[in-house]
């Protein structure tokens, strides 16, 4: 399974978010340098940063979620096959 499949909805949503940020900061930029205007290449770069902060908040959501998953399977499963085996 992929993260996609075993994300929350707020780690989903944490990510389209993210990646539409990160989308309109580089289309802003690509304006900003095509149009001659260094002042809303600013701007931009702020759209880009927040954009990034959300994927953060995105992958400690992710790891959050893995842990209880986890914890979850991890607590009911007792010794692992591998422990089994030696």
């Amino acid at each position: 399974m992929n993260p996609w499949d075993l994300g929350s909805p707020l780690y989903r949503k944490l990510v389209i978010s993210a990646m539409v940020l990160i989308a309109a900061g580089i289309v802003l930029s690509l304006i900003a340098a095509a149009a001659g205007l260094p002042g809303l290449s600013w701007p931009a770069l702020a759209i880009i940063a927040a954009g990034l902060l959300v994927h953060l908040a995105g992958l400690v959501v992710r790891a959050r979620d893995a842990r209880a998953r986890h914890a979850a399977h991890g607590a009911a499963g007792g010794r692992t096959q591998r422990q089994q085996g030696q």
